[in-house]
């Protein structure tokens, strides 16, 4: 990564923000903005983290697909920066599973000679690409012309709403409301889950149906992270979590919704 320790990254915010944006409004847009950092090269990673923090980024790391998982579930995610070449999972795969679940958009990094994986991760909804070795103060222009043109996180949940057995899931909120006026917050993680489970409603979905729907098959450690988000689930919403009338187990391996789900008109909210 010579690029990033041996060339002068110094750069002003003015340099990158669009000619009729004041710098105090492009200052506000960046403070704004948590960047995550996926690559599996330590000193890549957290030297590039150092940069963009200093240029007032909220900045997170991930060394592999599975924390980076884990990070998107979280937290709001403005942009992920993303190595295409990773042990295990790699960044292609990642940058799918992303896209298809609406997730942050996607800058990728790729150290290859030919064009084949940028042209891919374009194809599959990336939406820039950066080949190693890169200036950062590079990368940082490219990372404001993604987050001018696409929608911060909160925007681009969808915010569907829908009812089933006295809850009204409100998904861009990630929220419940029941009928008797409790409220309850949702992780994003459990917000997803129960959003596949409505779309699914008193239908069996196996372990690897809700992973596919939810992280995708790639995220083999998250098999049982389903069990233990159906109880977090459970405990939430049903009357006995030990005993759920909601939430109800096959015992082939899998899990279902136990009750009409209609749409609601936000109006009538």
């Amino acid at each position: 990564m010579e690029a990033l320790h041996n060339r002068d990254v110094s750069v002003t915010i003015r340099a990158v923000c669009k000619q009729n944006q004041s710098l105090e409004q492009c200052m506000s847009d960046i403070s704004e903005a948590q960047v995550l950092i996926v690559d599996d090269e330590r000193d890549i990673r957290e030297p590039l983290g150092q940069y963009l923090r200093s240029k007032g980024f909220r900045v997170q790391l991930a060394a592999n697909a599975t924390e980076a998982r884990k990070a998107v579930a979280e937290s709001l995610i403005s942009i992920v920066i993303l190595d295409v070449m990773m042990p295990g999972e790699d960044g292609l795969s990642l940058c799918r599973w992303l896209v298809a679940n609406d997730g942050p958009p996607v800058i990728l990094l790729t150290a290859m000679a030919d064009d084949t994986d940028r042209i891919v991760g374009l194809e599959i909804g990336a939406d820039d690409y950066l080949p190693k070795p890169f200036n950062p103060r590079e990368l940082q222009a490219r990372i404001h012309a993604v987050l001018r043109r696409v929608p911060p996180p909160a925007n681009r949940i969808s915010n569907n709403l829908r009812r089933f057995a006295g809850w009204v899931h409100e998904s861009g909120a990630r929220q419940l409301r029941h009928d008797d006026g409790r409220q309850v917050e949702l992780t994003t993680t459990e917000n997803r889950l129960l959003e596949v489970l409505l779309e699914h409603p008193r239908k069996v979905l196996s372990r690897s149906s809700l992973l596919d729907l939810t992280a995708g098959r790639e995220a083999k450690a998250y098999d049982r992270a389903i069990d233990n988000q159906i109880s977090r689930l459970r405990r939430k919403i049903e009357a006995d979590p030990q005993h759920p009338a909601l939430l109800v187990t096959d015992w082939g391996g899998g899990y279902a919704l136990a009750a009409d789900v209609e749409n609601v008109d936000a109006a009538e909210q």
